[in-house]
């Protein structure tokens, strides 16, 4: 059993965990050049000046930006039909508002389209993926003020009116959820002491999703076929037991997780969500023209990353004493009938297929798996062999329960892209050791090593699946 022909396969990265040369050219600063270097159980910490003889991951990252070339054409041997990538907003402004774009970050995108399709890749572009210009934070505070929208939009038209001819595929904001779980990230706010939170956090949120409608309608406006899409951090949420008050909260922490892509698939807000902020005395900072802002600005299709299915209880005690040390942004009780990853992620290729389902069944929009990947330990044997049965077997059993989900469930699929498809900085911790990619990159979490590119016994796997259209994935 196959994939559909025109299934857009491919890998996923993100500019601040692989490009490095985080000044080259005249970028400006964004949030991940100033974070330092964590591990799995201590978060990435902020450092508002950068400091001689402390190691920032990102300003290296694995060098794409002077091996994009080199990267690109290992892609193409994959058979890559799609790269999902991010562009950094302050390679194009490098103060996130500035009058006139950057022309050597806009002239770096172009060539890097370019290779694209001189192999037949097809550019998913991601215009903000966790990229907040830091001129912008000082500024206005990041998405907490309005004037963010300005801005963003500003850049949204550099980049839409430069690249109309060479990408059909854009996706306004990077797992838009993220803002509500970790809001420095995801929104570039930082709150004060005694800032009531969720204000500032529902504020921020509507911001961007004023922005992202924007950008829809903008975008339709200038390119021909134009495909846009939102995209969330996305994983259904299991009650721990059939106790109603575990239903409850299962549904309600899905909604949680959904109401941004509710908002952007179906143009207005939720009716739960209304009800729900003004019991909490919460004011979304609407104007008159907001409705019919997101009412215009509905997305094409719903692109999403999953890596995990999630288990909640109401049970307090329940809760503390079975929570997931592994995944902290999203808190999770462990699913005993699963297993886990090295860093704690509960393996779920079931819950791709449901997740599937309830997007398709919520929103009747194209779907488009963007993330999905195995974060793992590689070891380089002597012979320079790099095996990882364990990243192929994850895969295969999520791709499986993905051809389900568009065969036999009948729900419309665009593409996948497997996450971190060459290996990258962390988002969430800043290693390099934690590693997804079908091709291993010579460098560790202190930021040595040569840099040099090799083969994993994935590539060669991933490359079967895609000349097959996923047929190998039937083999032993």
């Amino acid at each position: 059993m196959a994939f559909p022909k025109n299934f857009l396969w491919g890998g996923a990265t993100a500019a601040n965990q692989c490009e490095g040369a985080f000044l080259d050219d005249g970028k400006g600063l964004s949030v991940p050049d100033m974070l330092l270097g964590g591990d799995v159980n201590t978060p990435r910490t902020f450092c508002p000046t950068i400091e001689k003889n402390r190691f920032y991951p990102s300003h290296q990252a694995i060098d794409m930006y002077h091996h994009y070339k080199e990267d690109i054409a290992l892609f193409a041997e994959m058979g890559f039909k799609c790269y999902r990538l991010s562009i950094a907003w302050t390679r194009i402004l490098p103060n996130g508002d500035d009058d006139s774009p950057n022309e050597a970050g806009l002239a770096f995108y172009e060539d890097l389209f370019r290779e694209c399709r001189k192999y037949g890749i097809e550019p998913l572009v991601t215009i903000d993926h966790f990229d907040t210009p830091i001129a912008l934070i000082k500024k206005y505070g990041g998405w907490r003020d309005r004037r963010m929208i300005d801005a963003y939009l500003k850049y949204c038209r550099a980049i839409f009116t430069r690249y109309k001819d060479l990408v059909k595929y854009w996706i306004t904001f990077n797992e838009i959820n993220m803002l509500l779980h970790m809001s420095f990230m995801g929104a570039g706010i930082a709150f004060a002491e005694g800032e009531d939170k969720e204000q500032v956090k529902y504020t921020a949120a509507h911001h961007e999703l004023l922005a992202s409608a924007k950008a829809v309608k903008m975008a339709h406006e200038i390119i021909p076929d134009v495909k846009v899409g939102c995209m969330l951090a996305a994983g259904q949420f299991y009650p721990y037991s059939c106790s109603p008050a575990d239903v409850w909260d299962s549904l309600e922490k899905d909604r949680d997780n959904y109401f941004f892509i509710d908002v952007q698939a179906r143009g207005e807000y939720p009716v739960w969500a209304m009800k729900r902020m003004e019991k909490a005395g919460l004011n979304a900072d609407f104007s008159s023209e907001d409705i019919e802002t997101l009412k215009n600005g509905t997305v094409d299709f719903v692109a999403f990353s999953y890596y995990s299915s999630r288990c909640t209880t109401a049970d307090p005690e329940i809760f503390a004493k079975h929570a997931k040390p592994g995944n902290a942004v999203f808190r999770s009780v462990v699913n005993p009938y699963l297993k886990s990853s090295e860093w704690g992620w509960q393996i779920d290729p079931l819950g791709l297929r449901i997740t599937a389902n309830t997007l398709y069944d919520r929103y009747q929009k194209p779907l488009f798996v963007v993330e999905n990947g195995l974060g793992a330990n590689d070891t380089v044997e002597a012979d320079g062999k790099i095996h990882d049965p364990y990243r192929i077997e994850y895969l295969k059993a999520h791709l499986l329960a993905l051809r389900d989900a568009i065969n036999e469930d009948g729900i419309p699929v665009m593409g996948f892209t497997a996450w971190g498809c060459i290996d990258l900085v962390s988002a969430s911790s800043g290693e390099m050791k934690k590693r997804y990619g079908f091709i291993y990159v010579d460098k560790d979490d202190e930021g040595k090593g040569t840099l040099a590119r090799s083969r994993k016994d994935s590539f060669y796997w991933y490359k079967g699946v895609i000349e097959s259209a996923g047929a190998s994935l039937d083999e032993e």
